[in-house]
């Protein structure tokens, strides 16, 4: 069965920096459209960034863009974020999702486009 399994998360200072990894097993990674999407408490979850298959076209929400990067490691099966700069408004749970579906294109993708979610990593950004 696909598995998705998010890491890095954790509590760091306004201004300060994370990196979360998204690992995949029993799937090849490349083949998916990868996202990360982020959901605070009572808020919607909503598209952080998204990277497509093949030819990896990044998008970003524009609450994120200049400060947040996605990337992957086809040889390691991973997605990365690297998350710099954070304000108190990045504080949610993040998860990293992948969509068989060709996404990314020209948006970011809604949550209901993705097919396998992981458990979600929490950030929590604080004095």
């Amino acid at each position: 069965q696909v598995q998705l399994v998010e890491s890095g998360g954790g509590l760091v200072q306004p201004g300060g920096s994370l990196r979360l990894s998204c690992a995949a097993s029993r799937f090849t990674l490349d083949y998916y459209g990868i996202g990360w999407f982020r959901q605070a408490p009572g808020k919607e979850r909503e598209g952080v960034s998204c990277i497509s298959s093949g030819d990896g076209n990044t998008r970003y929400a524009d609450s994120v863009k200049g400060r947040f990067t996605i990337s992957k490691d086809n040889a390691q099966n991973m997605v990365y974020l690297q998350m710099n700069s954070l304000e108190p408004e990045d504080t949610a749970v993040y998860y990293c999702a992948a969509a068989i579906q060709a996404i990314c294109i020209t948006t970011i993708p809604h949550y209901y486009d993705m097919d396998y979610w992981g458990k979600g990593t929490p950030v929590t950004v604080s004095s």
